[in-house]
């Protein structure tokens, strides 16, 4: 019965990881959002708020780990149905997302360091936050979303859901603020159901002949 038990474990782990990224993404934001406003007329860091930004960047590169593991751990339990399309839309997707949430990072941090920072810097990093990381984090939802439905994953509501997230942060972007909150809050929508499937087919595998 090993195969049927690597089936189970890998749910798990996907919710793990998930609810993991999920928390630490959220935070990370929060964090990034309260020292580093969107606003132009504010392109000051308050030095009171410094070590908001310093604990952001000790969270993201934790963040972005479980990220990969959740991605892979989703993408073994679809299986080898998969579609092939979706599929490399839906690694390609997560791959540019993680790199891109580390340079804005790193964008973030130079912005730290400068005794007084610039306009530009500020800017950087929070374009390449709220714009293009979102972006591509609502490309990776559309993907993982489609892929739940055509191969029955997901419930078609959660498939729903995570396509109304995607649309969202595609067309609004970071022309709404915390609106890139929308995306951890669907990990862990998405974290949460794979842990529960989980918990309901393991004693069902228990009761199975050995």
């Amino acid at each position: 019965m090993e195969p049927t038990t690597d089936r189970l474990k890998t749910p798990r782990a996907a919710g793990m990881a998930g609810v993991a990224f999920a928390l630490l993404l959220g935070a990370a934001i929060v964090l990034m959002r309260i020292s580093i406003p969107g606003d132009a007329a504010d392109a000051t860091i308050d030095q009171d708020r410094r070590w908001a930004v310093q604990l952001a960047l000790q969270i993201v590169p934790f963040a972005g780990i479980f990220f990969l593991w959740f991605m892979g751990a989703l993408r073994a339990h679809t299986g080898e149905a998969e579609d092939r399309f979706i599929a490399t839309v839906f690694l390609g997707s997560g791959f540019v997302f993680a790199a891109t949430l580390f340079a804005a990072a790193a964008a973030a941090g130079t912005v730290l360091n400068e005794q007084t920072p610039s306009d530009f810097g500020r800017h950087y990093a929070y374009t390449l936050l709220a714009t293009y990381a979102m972006r591509m984090a609502a490309v990776f939802v559309l993907a993982t979303s489609m892929i739940g439905r055509t191969l029955g994953v997901f419930p078609r509501p959660l498939a729903m859901l995570g396509t109304l997230v995607g649309l969202i942060l595609i067309v609004v972007g970071s022309g709404v603020p915390w609106s890139e909150l929308l995306f951890p809050a669907w990990a862990l929508v998405i974290s949460l159901y794979i842990l529960r499937v989980r918990r309901t087919a393991a004693p069902t595998d228990r009761s199975g002949p050995p």
